[in-house]
């Protein structure tokens, strides 16, 4: 099976929509689309619903996001392992939504990294909500900026900047004129959560419940479009960093919608995270320009 085709059905499935998948594979829609058509004709069946405000995906469809996810993982993680085989130097950085370019100060995280390190390969991985780590606990990336609170046993972070959450909701929702909400407020509230085996603490977090507490009832979501849909099309509401940039590089925040701060929700730390005791020295090197100064770093348990 050509990976290629399958990263771009994963694009189409995370953003549900060929426009926005082709912006971000960086790449026109006309041929995207023929590959997705190449792709259902070679597997025999469908795999979107098409209509005029997006897709949808198949039960054939999700069966092959879930394994398709599986083997670009396996992919990325041979080619891993070939480069450092053959002597190439390379980092691969895993994000999770958060534009990695916020981290660090004054000169851009990129423009930095290359500067000291000129000659290193540089690879991004983004994931999806059902990974917290962006791939480093499986051993796809060497470091991650990512959000905690998540299961961190093995690992060790810094944090870059406590962002307080709020509540996003539609601008025609009751409670989206209140300057200040509290989770008590949004009991009877539908709200969306991540798939059944995602981290138990990550998951709960963005619930708006504790450890091992009952979840809150709604949609499942993996990508932050689908979080923005359940909100638009069906009033779902859902937890957001007050920092955190929710519309992709290029394109305008999602109208109709708002963000309302929460009183007691916890804030929530952007962080760069690394596999305690890994030796690689480009990963201290990273850090250390993403965490400018001297921050006491946390090594988990």
């Amino acid at each position: 099976m050509d990976l290629r085709l399958l990263r771009y059905f994963m694009a189409v499935s995370e953003e549900r929509h060929f426009g926005r998948a082709a912006a971000r594979l960086h790449m026109t829609q006309p041929p995207l689309t023929r590959a997705i058509k190449r792709l259902e004709a070679d597997l025999g069946t469908a795999l979107l619903h098409r209509s005029a405000a997006g897709v949808t995906l198949t039960a054939a469809g999700n069966a092959l996001y879930d394994e398709a996810r599986t083997l670009l993982a396996q992919a990325d993680r041979a080619r891993a392992r070939v480069a450092a085989a053959a002597g190439v130097v390379s980092l691969t950085i895993g994000t999770l939504g958060d534009s990695v370019e916020r981290a660090g100060a004054g000169t851009p995280l990129a423009a930095a990294f290359r500067q000291r390190h000129p000659g290193v390969n540089v690879r991004l991985h983004e994931a999806d909500f059902t990974d917290p780590t962006t791939g480093l606990r499986s051993g796809l990336v060497d470091v991650a900026v990512t959000r905690a609170p998540f299961d961190d046993t093995g690992f060790s972070s810094r944090v870059i900047r406590s962002d307080p959450v709020g509540v996003v909701l539609r601008t025609d929702d009751p409670l989206a004129a209140r300057e200040l909400l509290r989770l008590a407020d949004l009991d009877d509230r539908t709200w969306f959560r991540f798939p059944d085996g995602t981290d138990t603490v990550w998951r709960a977090y963005w619930n708006g419940t504790g450890p091992g507490a009952p979840l809150r009832e709604g949609p499942v979501v993996r990508t932050v479009h689908e979080c923005i849909r359940a909100v638009q099309w069906n009033g779902t509401v859902g937890l957001v960093p007050l920092g955190h940039v929710w519309a992709p590089h290029g394109q305008e925040s999602p109208d109709g919608l708002t963000v309302v701060p929460l009183a007691d929700m916890p804030p929530s730390r952007l962080i760069v995270a690394w596999r305690t005791g890994d030796p690689n020295p480009l990963v201290r090197s990273f850090v250390e320009l993403a965490v400018p100064g001297n921050r006491r770093h946390r090594t988990a348990r």
